[in-house]
């Protein structure tokens, strides 16, 4: 079993920035996917970066260039660093690991972007 804790999400206006983490723990293979998705008010669940053990990255459309995600091998951590935030980018940020075929998720962390 995986476990993940996010942590960072608050309150910021638009403009701002706001840095999230996330601490994966239990049996975690040296070759997976961490990443980052949110939910929206309303709205399904959609990606938001990826990253790879050997530090490949994607990002969906609307926050390249504004966010960066990163990761600790050594200590099974990821980051996401959000810089210009707007309100749209307002939801729950969920951490996310895939390993060997099976997907496992943080409870997530509130971000609210006001304008």
């Amino acid at each position: 079993q995986v476990q993940l804790v996010e942590s960072g999400g608050g309150l910021v206006q638009a403009g701002g920035s706001l840095r999230l983490s996330c601490a994966a723990s239990g049996s975690i293979f040296s070759f997976n996917v961490m990443g980052w998705f949110r939910q929206a008010p309303g709205k399904q669940r959609e990606l938001v970066a990826t990253i790879t053990s050997s530090s490949s990255t994607n990002y969906v459309d609307s926050v390249k260039g504004r966010f960066t995600i990163s990761r600790d091998n050594t200590k099974n951590t990821v980051s996401l660093q959000m810089n210009d935030l707007k309100p749209e980018d307002t939801g729950v940020y969920h951490c996310n690991l895939a390993q060997r075929g099976f997907g496992y998720w943080g409870k997530g962390t509130l971000v609210t972007v006001s304008s």
